[in-house]
């Protein structure tokens, strides 16, 4: 089956907090991407030098720049840029490098080809790459279990970063994590839809040091478990969403 093209048809968010020493090349990088139609950084008051390095970017046309004046996490910097979003296709992008643009099509892929409303990028699929950090590897592995165990979706990656979403069914959540729990937010609401086609995909990845700025740490896996079972136990799904899927999916 032809995969039909995908130019110019991805909506990349990125989320940044004090990656002054990254965020500029892998913009780049991200623009270098022929599917990459538009792509909206929310700078989550950085205080470092990110804002100054982000002005070398403010004239390109197919980037918006937003500012949160207050630092609110990973979540919130995501949610403010759902709403800026115009292409048919919508990417989470870290601003550092564990994550290569140069993926896009593997993720796009199953959404292309009408199979998938959502696909997520798995860094746990027999991929090769860089030796990872073993506890951490486990504990991410760890939470995807309990994840699977609590939204009865199987997947093999769930706080991937490369999620992919059609627009409208990104644009149909409503959401409320801040930080990192957005992650967890994102996988209970679309599983308990139980109308949406969910894919997992292998990519390759690039974890770097806690000493170059990696931000995860013990207590971000605490949140998610207790993230965990709120959504998939204790919330209403029918506030979940803005309107029913029978409207959003064709």
């Amino acid at each position: 089956m032809t995969t039909p093209d995908c130019t110019g048809r991805l909506s990349v968010i990125i989320p940044v907090y004090n990656e002054e020493k990254t965020v500029v090349e892998l913009v780049k990088r991200v623009l270098a991407r022929p599917a990459v139609g538009e792509i909206i950084i929310v700078n989550d008051a950085s205080s470092d030098g990110t804002a100054e390095q982000l002005k070398q970017l403010a004239e390109i046309p197919e980037i918006k720049i937003f500012t949160q004046e207050i630092n609110m996490g990973k979540g919130a910097a995501v949610i403010r840029a759902i709403p800026e979003v115009s292409k048919d296709f919508v990417i989470i992008q870290d601003a550092d490098f564990e994550y290569n643009p140069d993926d896009y099509p593997l993720v796009m892929g199953p959404l292309l080809q009408d199979k998938a409303d959502v696909v997520y990028g798995s860094r746990f699929m027999g991929t090769p790459g860089q030796v990872r950090y073993f506890r951490h590897e486990m504990g991410n592995k760890f939470l995807t279990f309990c994840s699977n165990l609590c939204s009865d979706i199987h997947l093999t990656d769930m706080e991937t970063c490369y999620k992919c979403f059609r627009r409208e069914v990104l644009q149909n959540l409503n959401l409320c994590s801040r930080r990192f729990g957005i992650e967890v937010e994102l996988t209970a609401k679309l599983a308990k839809s139980r109308r949406l086609r969910i894919w997992d995909v292998p990519i390759s990845y690039n974890p770097r040091k806690y000493n170059e700025g990696k931000k995860i740490t013990w207590k971000d896996g605490i949140s998610a478990i207790y993230h965990i079972i709120k959504f998939n136990l204790f919330s209403k799904t029918s506030e979940f969403y803005k309107r029913p899927w029978d409207e959003i999916i064709n």
